[in-house]
C-alpha cells in the first residue's frame, strides 16, 4: 500500500485527487496549515468533499502529520501546554475527517535529558487522550526520529517506554521512517534486515507498526541528521528497501513518501519515479 504526502493547497480533496492521478492506495495530508499555531475551523463542506473523495478513491488508511511546532516533552510549562492544546486539535480534525492515523515526532527534551523527556511526553500525551476520549478512530502513530539535537524516539527503546507506559496503549502505534532510522544507527540492508527486524519485534513489536515513511537517505548511517533523498539514490539504497517490501506483515501498512517534490530532467513526477522503483523491489 503505497502513498505520498501531498499538498492541500486549493482544498483538501486535491490531494485525494493528486494521489489518484499517480495510482497510489492511499495519501498522507498536513489538515492545516503546520507552520502556525492557529488554525481556523474545518468548513462542513471541506468535511463532506475530503469525505467523498477518499470514499471514491477507495483510500481506507489515510494518514495526517501533526504540526512540527508541537513539543509534547518540552521543559518550558508554557510550550508544552501550547503544545497540548494544538495536538487536541489535530486529533480532532483527524476524527472529524475520517482519517485513522496521526504520525506525530515525540518531540525534544531540551537538554533536561532523554529519561526525563519520555516521562513528560508521556504525561503530556495521555493528558490529551483523555481529552480526546470520542476520537477513538485515530491512532497516534509516534514516529522514529534520526536523533537531532535533544529529539527523542530515535531509539526503538524510547519508542516502546513510551508505548508501555502510556495510560492509553491501544490508541498509540508506531510510524517507521527508514532515512530517520538509518540516520539513527540501525542498518537494515539486505542480509542485515533479519537481526534488525528481530531487535524490532523484541522492543516495539511488530504489530505496533501502522505506517511506515519510504525515503533514501542523504546522509550516512548513524549520522543523526534527518536529509530525505529519492528511493536508491541515497546511502539506503534498493537493497534496503527490498526487505521492507517483500514483508508480508506489512504488506497493508501505509507507506508513504516523503520524497522531494518536483520533475526530473525528462519531466516526469518524482513521485511517479519513486513509487515506479518501490513497485520495482517490492
Amino acid at each position: 500500500m503505497f502513498g505520498s504526502h501531498l499538498s492541500i493547497a486549493g482544498g483538501m480533496h486535491h490531494a485525494v485527487e493528486a494521489a489518484e492521478a499517480l495510482g497510489l492506495d492511499t495519501v498522507q495530508v498536513f489538515t492545516k496549515n503546520q507552520q502556525q499555531w492557529k488554525c481556523k475551523p474545518l468548513e462542513a463542506k471541506a468535511v463532506s468533499t475530503w469525505r467523498a473523495a477518499i470514499e471514491r478513491a477507495g483510500f481506507t488508511k489515510t494518514v495526517s502529520h501533526d504540526s512540527y511546532l508541537i513539543n509534547l516533552a518540552s521543559p518550558d510549562a508554557a510550550l508544552r501546554k501550547k503544545s497540548a492544546d494544538l495536538f487536541v486539535e489535530e486529533i480532532r480534525r483527524c476524527d472529524t475527517l475520517g482519517i485513522p492515523y496521526l504520525v506525530s515526532h515525540p518531540g525534544a527534551h531540551m537538554g533536561a535529558g532523554e529519561s526525563a523527556g519520555i516521562k513528560r511526553f508521556v504525561k503530556t500525551l495521555d493528558a490529551v487522550l483523555n481529552r480526546t476520549k470520542k476520537c477513538v478512530g485515530v491512532t497516534v502513530c509516534l514516529e522514529a526520529t534520526a536523533g537531532q539535537g535533544s529529539s527523542l524516539g530515535h531509539r526503538l527503546e524510547h519508542l516502546a517506554e513510551m508505548l508501555t507506559t502510556s495510560k492509553f496503549p491501544e490508541r498509540l502505534g508506531v510510524c517507521l521512517d527508514t532515512a530517520h532510522l538509518f540516520a539513527a544507527g540501525y542498518d537494515f540492508r539486505g542480509k542485515k534486515f533479519p537481526t534488525f527486524w528481530k531487535h524490532l519485534g523484541e522492543t516495539i513489536g511488530h504489530d505496533a507498526i501502522k505506517v511506515m515513511h519510504l525515503n533514501d537517505s542523504k546522509k550516512a548511517l548513524g549520522s543523526r541528521v534527518d536529509r530525505h533523498e529519492h528511493i536508491g539514490l541515497g546511502e539506503i539504497g534498493d537493497d534496503g528497501f527490498t526487505p521492507w517490501l517483500k514483508k508480508r506483515a506489512l504488506k497493508k501498512v501505509p507507506k508513504i513518501l516523503e520524497t522531494a517534490k518536483g520533475e526530473t530532467d525528462d519531466r516526469e513526477s518524482w513521485d511517479a519515479v519513486n513509487l515506479r522503483r518501490l513497485k520495482s523491489l517490492a
